[in-house]
């Protein structure tokens, strides 16, 4: 693989940009300070803009790294944010039972990357989680060589599921992950392999 660091995107309605300090209001109003978007996610809602601000100036100051993939979502036309999309690495042994994978050819290696997601409520049911996680797939493969891609979503959340399946991933097993806060969540892991990226799409 060659990590390259959080690249512009553009989809046929999307651009994926770097999310600056200067979007935590629309992030916080948008998506993060509403608990039924965080329901699923490992994170709370967040108290204020302030606590968004927060997050994004420690984000922005990661984005130098080759190997840090985090995008903000916003419709092209006219910009508004409607929400995130990144790629993150997750080392065996603290979120992943290295016997649970059963995709022929899938190697652990000692860690995992995968795709996570947020959609602001008001923009729930239009294909953009769908839209987006093919633009960060694609990237994953042609761009950075990556040579399989992993989602979980949560087993009470199956249309994040649905997502997934849109995008092309494909079940591979059940699984436990742990919010931030240390409360665990039934989860589903899906895989999509280079090989069937290319398959679908005809590389």
């Amino acid at each position: 693989m060659r990590h390259i660091g959080t690249q512009r995107l553009e989809t046929n309605r999307l651009t994926l940009r770097k999310l600056l300090p200067a979007d935590a209001p629309q992030m916080y109003q948008g998506w993060a300070s509403d608990p039924e978007v965080t329901r699923w996610l490992r994170w709370e809602p967040h108290r204020d803009a302030a606590q968004t601000a927060a997050l994004l100036e420690a984000w922005a100051l990661l984005y130098p790294n080759d190997d840090y993939y985090q995008w903000a979502i916003a419709e092209t036309a006219g910009g508004r944010l409607v929400g995130t999309i990144s790629l993150f690495y997750s080392a065996q042994g603290r979120d992943l039972d290295a016997a649970a994978w059963r995709r022929p050819g899938v190697e652990i290696l000692g860690g995992v990357w995968q795709a996570g997601y947020c959609i602001g409520r008001p923009w729930w049911g239009r294909g953009y989680a769908t839209e987006a996680l093919r633009a960060v797939t694609a990237f994953w493969f042609e761009q950075v060589g990556g040579p399989w891609l992993a989602c979980a979503h949560a087993a009470a959340n199956p249309a994040s599921g649905r997502v997934m399946e849109k995008a092309g991933f494909t079940f591979d097993h059940t699984d436990i992950y742990k919010k931030f806060d240390g409360t665990p969540v039934d989860c589903r892991v899906c895989v999509l392999t280079r090989a069937e990226y290319e398959e679908r799409n005809r590389i």
